[in-house]
């Protein structure tokens, strides 16, 4: 029984090893690794996964991403933001729960949407966006600001510094920031 046992583990070891080298190196690391930000802010809760993609001596916006159209907003799998209570993001509330975020660049501003359907991947076989519009919970449009300095890996954090709680995303030496507050339901008198 161990003989066979000793059999079967050699074989799958073999095969794990030609995967890896002739179809894809799962040892080696990967090229946009995956990151997660979070934040919690008394009983508020938020968190972004998304995978980073590096610059690599490319030109980023209206090139490798283009402007005025829709990028999955990092790479390989879809990014999501989850929130434990509902926010309001530029006067809309956004309702808790988990989203997708998807993105477009445009030379002086962004639209960010927070998409309520889940996606296993961010692209299709077309390296097409599997964003499908109709799953937008709240889209806004934000300022894209020029920096100086260059980020060399795609970057999203939240920055609560100032007391006023920002989504913030950086990549090459571009900087967007989303204004985020819990929502506070009005009550009835």
């Amino acid at each position: 029984m161990l003989k066979r046992l000793l059999i079967i583990l050699s074989i799958l070891a073999l095969g794990l090893l030609l995967y890896s080298v002739f179809v894809e190196n799962i040892f080696a690391p990967r090229l946009s690794p995956k990151d997660t930000a979070e934040i919690t802010l008394n009983d508020l809760k938020l968190k972004v996964e998304y995978n980073r993609p590096s610059k690599r001596e490319r030109v980023v916006f209206g090139a490798l991403v283009p402007f005025d159209k829709v990028w999955r907003t990092g790479a390989n799998e879809a990014t999501t933001f989850e929130t434990n209570k509902d926010l309001l993001i530029d006067g809309m509330v956004l309702r808790k729960g988990k989203y997708t975020i998807w993105t477009v660049p445009m030379e002086n501003t962004w639209k960010v949407m927070f998409n309520s359907k889940q996606y296993d991947w961010g692209v299709n076989e077309k390296m097409e966006p599997m964003w499908d519009p109709n799953y937008d919970a709240l889209e806004i449009e934000v300022a894209a600001e020029h920096i100086d300095e260059i980020v060399e890996q795609f970057t999203i954090a939240f920055d609560h510094k100032t007391g006023k709680l920002k989504l913030t995303m950086a990549w090459d030496n571009t900087f967007i920031e989303v204004p985020l507050s819990e929502y506070k339901s009005p009550t009835k008198p």
